[in-house]
């Protein structure tokens, strides 16, 4: 299943070969960094859903839950499921709006802001210590390939 279409417009496809191999080496990467993500959950008693979940709440967003299963890929039944066990680990609180209570808006709580950031954290660590590795040339071009690969998935989100 492709998720992201090609750029219109383009004449060229991509080298089927460095295809091939960029796809051995994300996972590579994910296995690297996803193994300490894992074991962090783990600690903190989540799902890799339920942190992205947790991640998207700790920008300061309160989300209702159909933005919560638009954003995640779910469907709402899916999201309350998620966020029921956030809630039972006290990561998350609902309200209902103010101007409709029939909508259910979902926030994070000071414990669930202090997990985010801790979990962060140790990624922020993580990448800095890879950066060690990579000149400094190496690591402007390393994140503007990175920005670039992230406004186009911003692109889908929307």
């Amino acid at each position: 299943m492709t998720i992201i279409p090609p750029r219109p417009g383009t004449a060229h496809a991509a080298d089927p070969a460095a295809t091939a191999e960029l796809a051995d080496v994300l996972l590579a990467m994910q296995r690297c960094f996803l193994g300490s993500l894992s074991h962090e959950l783990g600690r903190g008693g989540m799902s890799f859903p339920q942190f992205l979940l947790l991640s998207a709440l700790a920008q300061g967003d309160r989300l209702s839950m159909s933005d919560i299963a638009r954003r995640l890929g779910h469907t709402t039944a899916a999201a309350t499921g998620l966020v029921d066990r956030l809630e039972k680990l006290r990561y998350v609180t609902r309200a209902h709006a103010a101007d409709d209570r029939r909508r259910v808006l979902v926030s994070t709580t000071p414990k669930g802001l202090a997990l985010f950031a801790r979990i962060r954290g140790d990624m922020t660590g993580n990448l800095s210590a890879l950066l060690t590795h990579l000149s400094p040339a190496e690591a402007r071009a390393w994140l503007r390939i990175y920005r670039k690969i992230h406004s186009v998935c911003q692109t889908l989100d929307s």
